[in-house]
């Protein structure tokens, strides 16, 4: 399957590296000429991927018109910021019945709306499907093992793309919760932000395993609110993708947290990382909608208390052990 690849950072190139290990011929887009003729000469993501190789099957593109007409499957892995517009400047180059793939963990401020939705209201006659699940992009690009989860409506779909992107490193899954699995992917960032203020603030391996534990209860009970399924979010896209981030070095997410916890702010902290962590604009669109559906989600506020209401993150965490007490199932 002919595949291009919207997005030229660590996941996409990560994913490239992936689909054309299947023997795939894979196109990353990207809008940089430097880093398109960087890719395709020195055969190395030095920005994003140092000292990963890329297969001869993988080659980087700046022109849509070239890129997109051929496509067979579409991916799009690009900030969720963005991710409306560039869906919408492709729109005319990609072919009727392309596949189109989302890889992206958000929502979208202001609608609510998932990437998939997104997806569905600008390209209403395409297969649309979604990739998630605890997949840290310097790792799968090294051939480490890892597992994902593909979701789609039509299970047939969701079954052709686990063909694709299955290799002896990468295991792939599938479900049909669409919803569950990009809630998931979503909500969580805001939850590995708090885990890297806590683990800057030294407050030890208890106070983190206890908050990534109520962290998987207030992500599940928003979830499921939000119209995914309670067990999706006991699988791949939900606590596992949790646990990774929350803990692992490679988080953008937890490199943040651990920024805030030294007094450096939120941009501050985005522009010294040079890279884009899905958990801050997530901490305030996924805020507003569980604003919306009235739904009980302390740390949540906590991180919409610090990132934008300039509370202290030492105050803010008082206030949380110190609600009124109640039964864990509650």
């Amino acid at each position: 399957m002919k595949t291009c690849i919207i997005g030229a950072g660590s996941w996409g190139t990560a994913l490239g590296i992936l689909a054309s290990s299947n023997k795939h011929e894979v196109t990353l887009l990207t809008r940089e000429e430097q880093q398109a003729e960087t890719l395709n000469t020195k055969r190395e993501n030095e920005r994003y991927l140092p000292g990963v190789p890329l297969p001869e099957l993988l080659t980087a593109n700046t022109k849509t018109t070239e890129a997109l007409p051929t496509a067979e499957l579409v991916l799009f892995v690009i900030p969720t910021a963005h991710f409306r517009q560039t869906a919408a400047d492709c729109l005319p180059h990609i072919t009727p019945g392309t596949i189109l793939l989302s890889c992206s963990k958000g929502i979208e401020r202001g609608t609510g709306k998932r990437m998939s939705q997104i997806l569905s209201e600008l390209y209403p006659s395409h297969p649309i499907a979604v990739l998630s699940g605890p997949n840290h992009a310097e790792e799968i690009a090294q051939g480490l093992p890892a597992c994902a989860v593909i979701g789609a409506s039509q299970e047939q779909l969701a079954n052709q793309l686990q063909v694709q992107f299955s290799t002896p490193t990468f295991r792939t899954y599938t479900s049909t919760d669409v919803a569950g699995i990009e809630l998931g992917g979503a909500i969580k960032n805001v939850y590995a932000l708090a885990a890297g203020i806590a683990a800057g603030l030294k407050l030890g391996d208890n106070a983190l395993a206890a908050l990534t534990t109520r962290s998987l209860a207030e992500m599940t009970r928003l979830g499921v609110q939000l119209g995914g399924q309670a067990e999706t979010f006991a699988g791949l896209s939900g606590v596992g993708d949790l646990i990774a981030t929350c803990f692992s070095t490679h988080s953008r997410n937890h490199q943040i947290g651990l920024a805030l916890a030294a007094g450096q702010t939120a941009s501050e902290a985005e522009t010294n990382l040079g890279m884009v962590a899905e958990g801050v604009p997530n901490t305030r669109s996924v805020y507003e909608k569980a604003q919306q559906i009235d739904t009980r989600t302390p740390i949540l506020d906590a991180m919409y208390a610090i990132l934008y209401q300039n509370q202290a993150a030492a105050e803010v965490l008082h206030r949380l052990l110190t609600r009124d007490p109640r039964s864990e199932v509650d």
